[in-house]
C-alpha cells in the first residue's frame, strides 16, 4: 500500500510499530534486551550506510554551507523552542535552552531508506541532509555534556565528561588515520570477499565500542562508514555494498523501525494535545524557516523546503537527554511527556510527507541536477 504512493516499503515496519504501541500482544519480545539490541544494530547499520554514501569531496565543497546551515537552523529552532518552554513550563532560561536544543536535533537514520528509494543520496539535497546530520550528531554529544554539567554530581554517575571527550577524540583520530592509510587498503584487492566483509564488520563494532563510552554510538557508526570508504579501494567496496545493504534493509533496519514505532508513548499524545501541537508547530516552523533562508540560493525553493521537512524528523540522543533531565528532576513529567509526544508526531508524519513531496517533485529535482551539472 505504501509503495503505491512511492513510500519505501520499510516504513511499513514503522507503522507496524505504532500499532504495537497501541496494542502489543508481543510485549515480552519487544521489551526484551535481545530485541532492543538487534533494533539498535539496525540504526547503526543505517548510519553506517550513510557514512558509505557520503561524498567527502562534495561535503568539503559545501562545508561552509553545511556549517552555516546546521548552526543557523538548529539554533533558530532552539531559540524559538526556548521561548515556548520558558514561558509555558516556567523553566529557567538555561534549562529551557537545553531542552529546546535537545529537540532541535535530527534523526537522519529514518530518512535513509527514503533518500535511497528515490536515488537522492548523491544529490545536493541528500548530501546536505547527511552532512548536517553528521554535524548534528556531534552537537548532540556536546548537548549531553552540557546536560551533565547542568545536573552536576547526579549526572556524573552516568556521564563522564572527560571520557566522552577522550572517546570522541579517538574516534575522529582513527577516522582521519584511515584516510591517510589508504595506500595500505590497496592490499584488499587481493583479499577474499568473506574476509573483507568480516573486516568491515569488525571496524563498525570497534567504532561502536569506542562510541559507547561517549554516548555517541550513532556518531561512531557514521564515522565507521566514512573511515571504511576512505580506506577500502572503491571497486572492492562496491562489490560488497549490495551485501551490506541487503543485511541492513533485509533484517536489522525493519527491526529498528518496529522498535522506534513501538517506543512511542501513545497516552502522552492525548495528555497534552494542545501543548504537543504547539511544540510541533514551533519546531517545524523553525526548521522550515531556517532551511528556506539558508538553502534557497544553493538548493532552490523546493529542495530548501524538503531540507527543512527532512531535518524535522527526531529519533536520536535527544530522547536520552530528556530522560536524564527527567530522572534528575530538573524537568517535570509534563515537559518530558510533551517533548516525547512531539517526537512521536514527527516520527510518524515526516517520512510520509517527505516521501510524498520527493515523489511529486522528483522529476523537477532531477532536471535541476542535470541542468546544474551542465552548467558546471
Amino acid at each position: 500500500m505504501l509503495e503505491k504512493v512511492r513510500v519505501p516499503w520499510i516504513i511499513a515496519s514503522l507503522f507496524f510499530g505504532f500499532i504495537l504501541a497501541t496494542y502489543n500482544p508481543f510485549s515480552d519480545v519487544t521489551a526484551s534486551e535481545t530485541f532492543e539490541f538487534l533494533a539498535e544494530l539496525g540504526m547503526y547499520f543505517l548510519l553506517f550506510v550513510i557514512g558509505l554514501d557520503i561524498d567527502l569531496k562534495e561535503i568539503a565543497k559545501k562545508s561552509r554551507f553545511i556549517f552555516k546551515a546546521t548552526f543557523f537552523i538548529i539554533f533558530l529552532e532552539a531559540a524559538l523552542g526556548m521561548l515556548v518552554v520558558y514561558y509555558i513550563f516556567n523553566c529557567n532560561l538555561i534549562t529551557a535552552f537545553l531542552i529546546a536544543l535537545s529537540f532541535a536535533t535530527v534523526g537522519e537514520a529514518v530518512l535513509v531508506p527514503i533518500l535511497d528509494e528515490f536515488r537522492m543520496i548523491k544529490s545536493d539535497l541528500g548530501q546536505a541532509i547527511l552532512g548536517i546530520g553528521l554535524l548534528d550528531d556531534i552537537i548532540e554529544v556536546f548537548v549531553l555534556v552540557l546536560a551533565a554539567s547542568l545536573i552536576g554530581a547526579a549526572a556524573n554517575a552516568h556521564v563522564n565528561t572527560m571520557l566522552i571527550i577522550g572517546s570522541l577524540s579517538l574516534l575522529f583520530t582513527i577516522t582521519v588515520l584511515f584516510r591517510y592509510l589508504g595506500e595500505e587498503g590497496v592490499r584488499f584487492h587481493f583479499t577474499s570477499i568473506q574476509t573483507l566483509f568480516l573486516f568491515i564488520l569488525s571496524v563498525l563494532f570497534f567504532f561502536l565500542g569506542i562510541g559507547a563510552h561517549a554516548w555517541s554510538s550513532a556518531l561512531a557508526a557514521f564515522l565507521a562508514g566514512i573511515g571504511v570508504k576512505t580506506f577500502i579501494p572503491p571497486k572492492r567496496l562496491r562489490a560488497l555494498e549490495s551485501d551490506i545493504r541487503t543485511m541492513c534493509y533485509g533484517f536489522f533496519a525493519p527491526l529498528f523501525f518496529i522498535w522506534a514505532g513501538s517506543s512511542v508513548r501513545i497516552p502522552y499524545l492525548f495528555s497534552y494535545p494542545l501543548l504537543v501541537l504547539l511544540i510541533v508547530l514551533v519546531s517545524a516552523s523553525g526548521k522550515l524557516l531556517g532551511s528556506y533562508i539558508v538553502g534557497k540560493k544553493l538548493l532552490g525553493t523546493k529542495q530548501a523546503i524538503l531540507l527543512g521537512i527532512g531535518l524535522s524528523v527526531r529519533f536520536s540522543t535527544s530522547i536520552i537527554i530528556m530522560r536524564i533531565l527527567y530522572d534528575s528532576r530538573i524537568i517535570g513529567a509534563d515537559v518530558y511527556s510533551v517533548i516525547v509526544a512531539s517526537s512521536a508526531v514527527f516520527i510518524f508524519a515526516i517520512p510520509l510527507i517527505f516521501a510524498y513531496l520527493l515523489s511529486k517533485w522528483g522529476k523537477v529535482l532531477r532536471l535541476h541536477r542535470k541542468h546544474a551539472k551542465a552548467l558546471t
